[in-house]
């Protein structure tokens, strides 16, 4: 079976991150809960987490791992087409160390796609990009593809290429500036070879967090509610949601001012009236019972999330994706998240592999039915105010321990520091 699933992802010096910390979705031997684990289509004696959790006080780091992910796909999606000759890169180094405002951020990132493993990285500054490379492993033997690395005394780029690497070389060496990836800029130039990892990032990876969740794109919930089979899975997510969701339909119409939610924001409704007056547009009906109908914008917050979310999450399910979500339970009662969990675990909705990273505040959810011990992380700061990140698995937890309680209690630390008010 293809799997597309993340294997590590490491970090350096980013927001909160000051030195490296790495998450593994790689499975431990336990035995319990296999239905949270996937076989790995490129290593027999591998497997893999199908989710991970991570917990911690606000402010700790939680929503930095998963934005150093996002910036990374951002890059490699970006870098390429968008930047101009000269720009700086969006370099955001540890805030509470001088020095570390000097050094660069790092990212890499282990991942499969179609049955092979990639190891993929860069360093970098606001300047330029210091060092690159990447690394495949078909049939579980390690190929260089490419190594690219910053002279800083020679003020020049030395390269290696494997002899495996196909297609042109010193063309898109010349033709890749120093602020640009070379693995984006490749893909522009149609090199085919390295089009499955690019591809990886472009198609296979989800990042959601609170900021964009408010402005999902609902077209992939559109197209499939366009559908009998689709619209039944929707509303199924809906359902769980709001139980007196009876239907949703979609309704085809003009454009108009009056048409959007009055709750809008002055700025973004002008916006939006300026880009879509005269256009169709596609209307999202609600139907409740006693036959009551509601626009989206008349539905609760929660339920606009869902539907925006129901989409992405249906799209992923179909196509074996990798979605990571920053609080997932904002705005989504725990019945809901732990109804998301289960279909990642269920052979059946989930016969693609999709894989979930996700943060939480929810306590609830740590429970050993729901997640194996290796699943549970936790991020806290430490003495330098810089993130820490580490596994359930450092303090030896018994199999049936309540580890949610455990939790509350300060076993595993990353709990916030509340003080004694006196009134």
């Amino acid at each position: 079976m293809v799997i597309f699933m993340i294997i590590e992802f490491k970090v350096t010096n980013f927001r909160s991150i000051s030195d490296a910390q790495t998450l593994s979705m790689v499975a431990s031997p336990d035995k319990g809960l296999p239905q949270n684990i996937s076989a790995s289509d490129f290593d027999a004696d591998l497997s893999l987490l199908r989710s991970a959790v991570i917990y911690g006080p606000n402010a700790a780091g939680k929503s930095n791992l998963i934005r150093a992910m996002q910036l990374m796909q951002w890059l490699i999606l970006t870098s390429a087409k968008e930047s101009q000759a000269g720009e700086k890169i969006a370099a955001q180094p540890f805030l509470f160390d001088e020095q570390a405002q000097t050094q660069p951020t790092e990212f890499e990132l282990s991942f499969s796609k179609n049955g092979v493993r990639y190891q993929y990285g860069f360093v970098f500054n606001r300047d330029r990009i210091l060092e690159e490379w990447l690394f495949a492993y078909p049939a579980g033997r390690v190929q260089r593809w490419f190594v690219r690395q910053y002279n800083e005394l020679g003020n020049k780029y030395e390269w290696e290429f494997s002899k495996l690497f196909k297609g042109a070389k010193q063309q898109i060496v010349d033709l890749t500036r120093p602020e640009v990836l070379f693995l984006s800029n490749a893909v522009k130039l149609n090199n085919e070879q390295l089009l499955a990892p690019f591809k990886w990032f472009q198609e296979d990876l989800v990042v959601i967090t609170p900021a964009n969740i408010n402005h999902v794109d609902l077209n992939k919930s559109i197209d499939q509610i366009k559908s009998p089979e689709g619209k039944k899975k929707i509303m199924q997510y809906l359902n769980v949601a709001d139980p007196t969701i009876t239907d949703i339909s979609l309704e085809n119409e003009i454009f108009s001012e009056d048409k959007l939610p009055r709750n809008l924001p002055v700025e973004f409704k002008d916006m939006v009236s300026k880009n879509m007056l005269g256009r169709d547009f596609v209307r999202i009906k609600f139907h409740h019972a006693a036959n009551i109908s509601l626009d989206v914008g008349d539905e609760s917050e929660g339920t606009r999330k869902f539907l925006g979310f129901s989409g992405q999450w249906v799209d992923a399910l179909e196509h074996g994706k990798v979605v990571l979500v920053d609080e997932l339970d904002n705005s989504l009662h725990s019945l809901a998240v732990r109804f998301l969990i289960s279909m990642i675990y269920n052979s059946e909705t989930n016969k693609k592999n999709t894989q979930l990273i996700f943060s939480t505040h929810d306590t609830s959810l740590l429970d050993t039915e729901l997640f194996r011990r290796d699943q549970v992380w936790f991020v806290e700061k430490d003495k330098k105010n810089s993130t820490q990140l580490y596994p359930l698995l450092d303090f030896s937890p018994r199999k049936n321990e309540a580890i949610g309680k455990g939790y509350l209690q300060g076993r595993y630390g990353a709990l916030p520091y509340v003080g004694d008010w006196r009134f």
